[in-house]
């Protein structure tokens, strides 16, 4: 089981951290040891004084494809999630600086929130789903998926060429603008529409 994530997929996203617009979908992984454990606080790392919450919507496949056009992509899903990929934005800055790696940034234990899981079948369209994330009932990010540069059955396509997908893969389909620093004590929630997907302390 893996994790396939996706950066720079919300325009003003990229624009608030000064990123480059890409001309592909930006993929990176995190392992099964960077999802965090249900009903568990996400501890902040010692290696971190800057770790960031981005807020995504999820996608669970449910069988094995590969090199999969995008017109039979739905096929290859019937759960729609909600997470959140934590980073290490001190550490992913340095790293990129030296041409590195992100994933000590982005792939350290407990970097992976997976939430509740929704079936497909209750969205009229995919590509129009609404979710958000409140710190402190504080509303500080929200999107919509038809704001995505590349939109989930693509992203599938995209993926696939390189990956074979197989059963219980989750891909993060990239977080919105809004993103931002986490404190101890901090209580973080994620909604689509108006249904909890997870809720989050911060230790």
């Amino acid at each position: 089981m893996k994790l396939i994530c996706i950066g720079r997929n919300y325009t003003k996203h990229i624009e608030e951290l000064e990123n480059e617009k890409p001309s592909d979908p930006v993929i990176f992984l995190k392992p099964d040891t960077s999802i965090l454990l249900k009903k568990q606080p996400f501890f902040i790392p010692e290696f971190s004084d800057e770790v960031h919450h981005e807020v995504e919507v999820l996608v669970k496949i449910k069988k094995v494809g590969k090199y999969i056009d995008k017109k039979f992509a739905h096929k290859y899903y019937d759960e729609i999630g909600l997470g959140i990929d934590f980073t290490a934005r001190d550490l992913q800055a340095k790293l990129k600086s030296k041409g590195l790696p992100w994933e000590k940034a982005k792939a350290f234990d407990g970097a992976a929130v997976i939430g509740k899981w929704l079936p497909k079948i209750q969205f009229a369209d995919i590509d129009n789903i609404n979710f958000s994330l409140k710190k402190n009932e504080e509303q500080v990010q929200t999107g919509n998926t038809r704001l995505m540069l590349w939109k989930i059955d693509e992203l599938i396509e995209y993926a696939s060429k390189y990956f074979t997908l197989k059963i219980g893969d989750i891909i993060f389909t990239g977080t919105p603008a809004g993103v931002g620093k986490v404190f101890a004590n901090d209580q973080l929630k994620g909604y689509i529409e108006d249904q909890e997907m997870f809720s989050i302390k911060i230790k």
